[in-house]
């Protein structure tokens, strides 16, 4: 069984957890055994416990690999899109990457799912029927429809039209009003969690149809070129050959921090203390300071390196236009070898605590424009300057010039604190190599 995980957008609703390079799927918030796994751990864990014959292949952007490698590890499929181009691209991208990188037949099924939905185990056994529907191909597209259990207005709906010629048809409508949406669901109609299932053969023309190319190689090259269209307007929406399953388990788009919150199995994640006549209130703390919160009422209280947010949990869902106009330097990100996190930003220079795990290492690289200073803190590890190895433990200082190419290579858990100086400190400023033998 094949799938493709759709892994987008940067979760700014989520904000100060969520900026444009780490999406809200990667934050870690669910409780799991003595830890806390993300969006994406937990729907990924759910695939291989319920499903674990599925060949799951995710199709993200290429500013999200280093997070996915980091919280799944290397081995996982990922079909990188040069630039987002919307879903319809994404999706036609990952069916060639499927049929002519990885050799998946043109007759054989898919199921394409979002990577974030909060669901039980039911929702698994859906897709399992989604593509047990689609392999069978008695129709071109399979659908879930998700039961509603409220008139939404931030979801897309299902409306079961007059059957014709013994046959059932749809109609798509998207995000209406709550009393709109009240009539769509008197008509029978079902969310459109963008959960669908099809043969590689019907995308693949579909490809060639609208974006003049079902080669992956030609779509790669050319992406950056290719109509921002979604798949729901340019497929689902005109598709007469459809069947829908109907999906009626646990299924929450936990795209709001109300959402969110409502999904949290504990009301603090972090260093947090609620006074006893808090009501209602969600707090978590990534910073390395204590919170208090004391007779709070329907609040989220949230603290990372990008901000502090308080918030009625109502006014929450309308975050977004104030977070886009915060023009802030990354603080924080996970990388396949670990991860970084802003300590200091001054004119000319900025300072670091970077973690690499066990067994990884940075690439090999150079700066024009910086010089830096590493400083060991913790673990053991070894540093490669311009081809020279060393051992490294707690308490080194190895000094870089700009122009000289290094790495690090963490044989423990290894943290650094490292410092940039100059006058011109950018992320453009970087040059790879080879890694040397």
């Amino acid at each position: 069984m094949h799938m493709i995980l759709l892994s987008g957008g940067s979760g700014k609703r989520l904000w100060p957890l969520s900026n444009e390079t780490r999406s809200k799927q990667f934050i870690k918030i669910f409780r799991h055994g003595d830890d806390y796994e993300s969006m994406v751990q937990r729907v990924y864990r759910q695939i291989r416990t319920a499903i674990p014959e599925a060949e799951v292949t995710i199709a993200t952007s290429k500013s999200q690999v280093s997070a996915l490698h980091n919280q799944l590890g290397s081995d996982v499929g990922i079909s990188i899109e040069p630039c987002r181009r919307d879903t319809f691209p994404a999706i036609a991208l990952a069916t060639a990457y499927l049929h002519d990188v990885l050799g998946v037949g043109e007759d054989e099924a898919v199921v394409v799912c979002p990577v974030d939905p909060y669901v039980d185990e039911s929702y698994f056994s859906c897709l399992k029927r989604l593509y047990e529907r689609a392999q069978a191909g008695e129709s071109n597209l399979v659908l879930m429809g998700i039961e509603p259990t409220y008139p939404s207005a931030k979801y897309g709906y299902i409306i079961p039209d007059a059957a014709e010629d013994g046959r059932e048809s749809y109609t798509f409508r998207e995000k209406p009003t709550e009393e709109v949406a009240k009539n769509y669901i008197a008509q029978g109609a079902l969310w459109n969690g963008g959960v669908f299932a099809y043969r590689l053969r019907y995308v693949l023309e579909k490809s060639r149809e609208l974006l003049g190319s079902a080669d992956y190689a030609e779509l790669y090259a050319r992406y950056d070129t290719l109509r921002r269209i979604s798949f729901d307007y340019a497929v689902a929406e005109r598709e007469k050959s459809i069947e829908v399953l109907r999906y009626a388990g646990t299924w929450k788009d936990l795209g709001t921090w109300n959402t969110l919150t409502e999904a949290m199995q504990e009301q603090t994640v972090g260093e947090v203390m609620l006074s006893d006549n808090c009501e209602n209130v969600h707090a978590i703390n990534e910073l390395g300071v204590p919170i208090l919160v004391m007779g709070g009422k329907n609040l989220v209280v949230s603290a990372s390196p990008s901000g502090i947010l308080v918030t009625d949990k109502e006014q929450s869902s309308y975050i977004k236009p104030l977070v886009d106009a915060i023009d802030q330097q990354v603080m924080f990100a996970e990388k396949s070898w670990g991860s970084f996190l802003v300590l200091d930003v001054e004119e000319n220079s900025l300072t670091i605590k970077v973690t690499l795990n066990p067994g990884h290492r940075m690439n090999y690289h150079s700066h024009d424009k910086r010089d830096e200073v590493w400083t060991v803190i913790s673990g053991t590890g070894r540093t490669i300057v311009d081809g020279m190895e060393q051992p490294i433990r707690a308490g080194d200082v190895v000094t870089m010039q700009a122009g000289c190419k290094h790495t690090v290579i963490a044989d423990t858990k290894l943290k650094i604190i490292e410092v940039q100086l100059g006058a011109e400190i950018s992320v453009a400023d970087k040059h790879k190599y080879e890694f040397p033998e």
